[in-house]
């Protein structure tokens, strides 16, 4: 029994260390893609995510400021920041949202479907480039294990806004 539970304990402690790598790996990598976005374009100068704003509302329709955040999980001021600049850009524009006076939706212009193709012609060039040196099978093992990563942050996320959501409703109560 001992023998198992120590043979388990190192298997564990195996995977803390491969996870912790894992982890370190992707953050040290998110910042050289932004980097190489920002020096292509896909990234705006403040770093945050021209292309994939444009390509959730393209994916999705169109969108209010507040849930494009939530789907990112980032603060919305964050993305209203860049929404004004999109706006300004003239690459989405505010619509009337059927489900709420105040809170706008915002849509993909005829500019904007333009400008998404554009970049998304570079964002391709640039998987394509980093594919090269790349084996097909393990990049496609490596989405996986990311994939399953997310969904368990996601979930950890969501279970702590649950708690936090319902200690609120008590305190208010």
């Amino acid at each position: 029994m001992l023998q198992a539970m120590t043979k388990q304990a190192i298997k564990r402690s195996e995977a803390k260390a491969a996870m912790e790598e894992l982890v370190i790996e992707i953050v040290t990598t998110f910042f050289l893609l932004r980097a190489e976005g920002m020096r292509i374009g896909v990234v705006s100068p403040s770093g945050e995510g021209y292309w994939s704003m444009l390509r959730i509302l393209k994916m999705n329709g169109p969108q209010t400021v507040p849930q494009i955040a939530r789907y990112r999980y980032v603060p919305r001021q964050s993305i209203q920041k860049l929404a004004n600049q999109m706006l300004q850009d003239g690459v989405i524009e505010l619509i009337n949202n059927p489900a709420h006076k105040r809170s706008k939706l915002l849509r993909l212009t005829p500019k904007g479907e333009a400008v998404f193709q554009k970049l998304s012609d570079r964002f391709s060039w640039l998987c394509e480039t980093l594919a090269k040196r790349q084996d097909a099978v393990q990049l496609q093992n490596a989405v996986v294990v990311v994939k399953h990563l997310r969904e368990q942050l996601k979930q950890m996320l969501e279970q702590e806004n649950q708690i936090h959501s319902s200690q609120n409703d008590y305190k208010c109560s």
